[in-house]
């Protein structure tokens, strides 16, 4: 015969997976189980049970479960007696006053609200009505509200509140939309600040007509599904371009060389023009070539002490003449010049050449009327890192977010090759490459590289 603690199990399942009133006929095998027991045994037993039941369980699951187990536990408590009928009745009854006044017998209400107080996700409850009558602490740093604030408060309300960001106000009014309107369960959203939110919506009828909301904050897993689906494209990328090395940069050295060899015949025809087009377009092909081989697989960095303070005058030396002719200036801040680093010059010479290149040509385009590049770098621990600044026309964050992936380009003859090139050297040298960036005002890049 199966023991009391199993058979309370055995309700309590149920209960969530059929409903109050199933679990309800089958409770009175309990009866003769229970009927010696005292209240406090009853609630220690019913406690215990819910404990095991909603460890798995979804924050917002495990609410809905409380509320309907404590319909049972008063129940059962109603059968516990060792006395006559009449005395056990009389002796629940003042237990479950005790239990719904008494702040000593939390099992429901206070204990359960101050454990969801501190979970790690958002919490929020709508009544019928479309008051907010429940928020939890995380919810409030997520909207950067303080709890208090909200609570009592229609959805209208709180978009209203001063407090609450433009970005954060915009976001709230796209999930009333979608969640209250369209009543989605659930939405995955990017705030302003680039962090990924998974809010789900319950309107089951056991809430009777009220709405829970759970947010929860998975950026962390959002970067580790991008930096496997980052990597998986870079696989490719490397079968890709092993096998382009190999099928086309042969024939385009051939026709090069049979180019060449046709190059006085053609001059005698006038059409040197000709030659020098089909082998300035088969140099490009190239350099195509180049960047998918370096992309896939850049060479392991060659290592030597260099000041970073001349490498980056060099980088900006390279470059003034042609940030002139296209209107904009090239400010390169004062340095240590006992800050040194052990990088592969050549390589690192790369990465600085190709992000002040994107920006010269960015701001080109006629939106800024002075156009402005700001370098500068600082030690940081033991670390050096590098800024670069400009104040072009920005980006969104869904450029953001594509950025340093192979193939993904804004321009209109570019190979989207380069700052993925970029991130693999900075990666290769142990370092970190952080983009910032707003629209209309401009992108900031920041190279970090290990000191040693």
């Amino acid at each position: 015969m199966p023991d009391i603690r199993t058979m309370y199990l055995q309700v309590l399942q149920v209960l969530m997976q059929s409903g109050p009133e199933e679990a309800r006929s089958y409770s009175s095998t309990l009866k003769p189980l229970i009927s010696s027991m005292l209240p406090q045994e009853v609630t220690l037993l019913h406690d215990r049970c819910m404990r095991e039941l909603t460890g798995p369980a979804r924050p917002e699951d495990a609410v809905l479960y409380y509320q309907q187990s404590f319909q049972i536990l008063s129940e059962a408590i109603s059968f516990c007696t060792s006395q006559s009928e009449q005395v056990g009745k009389e002796a629940s009854r003042r237990f479950t006053d005790r239990l719904m006044q008494d702040s000593s017998y939390p099992p429901s209400n206070s204990k359960y609200e101050n454990v969801l107080q501190h979970m790690d996700s958002g919490i929020a409850l709508f009544d019928q009505e479309g008051f907010l009558s429940f928020a939890n602490v995380k919810l409030g740093q997520f909207l950067g509200l303080p709890r208090k604030s909200m609570i009592g408060r229609t959805f209208y309300e709180l978009v209203r509140l001063r407090k609450l960001s433009r970005g954060m106000r915009k976001l709230l009014i796209k999930l009333h939309r979608e969640m209250f309107v369209y009543r989605l369960p659930f939405q995955e959203v990017l705030d302003e600040k680039g962090q990924h939110f998974l809010v789900t919506a319950k309107y089951d009828e056991e809430l009777d007509g009220d709405i829970l909301i759970s947010v929860k904050d998975v950026t962390d897993f959002k970067r580790i599904e991008q930096s496997v689906y980052y990597n998986d494209k870079l696989a490719m990328l490397g079968k890709i371009a092993a096998s382009i090395a190999h099928e086309i940069r042969n024939p385009l050295t051939s026709i090069r060389g049979f180019i060449q060899l046709l190059q006085p015949e053609l001059l005698r025809l006038g059409k040197q023009d000709y030659a020098d087009i089909i082998l300035s377009e088969i140099d490009r092909a190239n350099d195509i070539i180049f960047e998918f081989l370096n992309s896939s697989k850049p060479t392991a960095p060659v290592k030597q002490k260099i000041q970073i303070a001349s490498l980056i005058k060099e980088v900006v030396l390279l470059f003034e003449s042609e940030a002139l002719l296209k209107g904009c200036d090239i400010q390169l801040s004062e340095s240590d010049p006992n800050l040194y680093v052990w990088v592969d010059v050549k390589q690192i010479k790369q990465v600085l050449l190709n992000i002040v290149k994107n920006a010269i040509e960015v701001m080109s385009d006629g939106q800024k009327e002075h156009g402005l590049i700001r370098i500068r770098t600082i030690k940081v621990d033991h670390q050096v890192w590098i800024y670069i600044e400009d104040n072009g026309r920005g980006m969104d964050q869904k450029t953001l977010s594509k950025l340093f992936d192979p193939f993904f380009t804004t321009k209109e003859d570019g190979t989207g090759l380069g700052l993925s090139v970029c991130y693999r050297i900075i990666k290769n040298h142990g370092g970190v490459i952080h983009v910032e960036s707003e629209v209309g005002e401009g992108t900031s890049f920041r190279i970090q590289l290990p000191l040693n």
